[in-house]
C-alpha cells in the first residue's frame, strides 16, 4: 500500500521560510517522479515543484526562485524549502509520486499525470 505523508507546514509571517518534507513508502521511491501541488481555499490545485528520478527540477513560475524542491531517495522523502514567503503562498500543500518512464516540463505541470497523492499540510503566510 503506498503512502506520502506530509509534514511541516505551519503559520508564519510574510518573508519567513519553511521545510516541508514528505515520507513516502509501498512503492520503489528511485522510480517516481515527485511533485509538490497546492491548493488555497476557493481556487484549482497549482503545481508548484517537481524533480525526476535524475534528480532533474521543475518549479512553477509564481515560486521559482524562491522554492526548492529535492529528494533523498535513501529516505525516500522528497523536500520543499520554501523561502521569501509570501501571504498569496498560503494553501494546502500536497505531495504526488508519478510512475511515468518520462517526464518533461509540461507533463510534471498535471495534476492527472500523478498516481499517488499524500493527505496535505496547511501552510498559512500572514502579513
Amino acid at each position: 500500500q503506498v503512502q506520502l505523508v506530509e509534514s511541516g507546514g505551519a503559520s508564519v509571517q510574510a518573508g519567513g521560510s519553511l521545510r516541508l518534507s514528505c515520507a513516502a513508502s509501498g512503492l520503489i521511491f528511485r522510480d517516481y517522479v515527485m511533485g509538490w501541488f497546492r491548493q488555497a481555499s476557493g481556487k484549482d490545485r497549482e503545481f508548484v515543484a517537481a524533480i525526476n528520478w535524475m534528480g532533474i527540477r521543475y518549479h512553477g513560475d509564481s515560486v521559482r526562485g524562491r522554492f526548492t524542491i529535492s529528494r533523498d531517495d535513501a529516505d525516500n522523502t522528497v523536500y520543499l524549502q520554501m523561502n521569501r514567503l509570501k501571504p498569496e503562498d498560503t494553501a494546502v500543500y500536497y505531495c504526488a509520486a508519478d510512475r511515468s518512464d518520462t517526464a518533461t516540463t509540461s507533463t510534471v505541470r498535471h495534476a492527472y499525470e500523478y498516481d499517488y497523492w499524500g493527505q496535505g499540510t496547511q501552510v498559512t503566510v500572514s502579513s
